[in-house]
């Protein structure tokens, strides 16, 4: 049971090291860098159906096994690849979201194309101001946002996969463009 006398966000009491650093550190900055928004567009849909703990206990094992997440090698990934990272026991072993990976990576390299960077595309929706949330309690804070929802419609129409509201909605908090921290958790900006 969390530890109500911590302040942090109630996800992040009473959990691991990695996950109060993940929580402290970097869950709801403000990220432009368009390694880091590729990066964690695959993880989130990799958390799909298990826990953010999963994933991110796992999260070394992808950087080593999908090149560090590099977005172009990953694009041109094969069936070779895709049949290694499947066989790979230190990552999420679901044929859909490895698949997935691959073409998310592809979209990517479109909307960079088309925008100059996916950074670009993405803070627009936001006039470059992240959304920030004063929420008091764990329950007010919504599992998707109508922004969420139409960035969501817009990157199914762009052949993404994986990014329904609700995990763009978890998205756009892990990278910052929406921050939730609940009003009084200490990692709050």
């Amino acid at each position: 049971m969390p530890d109500v006398d911590d302040p942090r966000c109630a996800w992040a009491r009473n959990t691991s090291e990695l996950m109060t650093a993940y929580h402290d550190g970097e869950w709801g900055r403000p990220s432009h860098e368009d390694h880091y928004l590729f990066e964690m567009l695959v993880l989130e849909g990799a958390q799909a159906g298990l826990s953010w703990a999963t994933v991110l206990n796992k999260r070394e094992n992808y950087r080593r096994a999908m090149d560090g997440f590099d977005f172009d090698r990953i694009a041109d990934y094969r069936q070779t690849e895709t049949d290694r990272l499947l066989s790979d026991p230190g990552i999420i072993r679901n044929r859909l979201k490895v698949g997935s990976a691959v073409r998310n990576a592809q979209a990517f390299l479109r909307v960079r194309e088309e925008f100059g960077s996916f950074d670009a595309y993405l803070w627009d929706r936001v006039d470059g101001t992240p959304v920030v949330g004063h929420w008091t309690t764990p329950e007010e804070v919504p599992v998707t946002t109508p922004l969420a929802d139409r960035l969501s419609r817009d990157l199914k129409r762009r052949g993404f996969t994986f990014v329904g509201g609700t995990i763009t909605y978890s998205y756009l908090q892990a990278t910052g463009v929406v921050e939730d921290h609940l009003v009084g958790c200490p990692a709050k900006p």
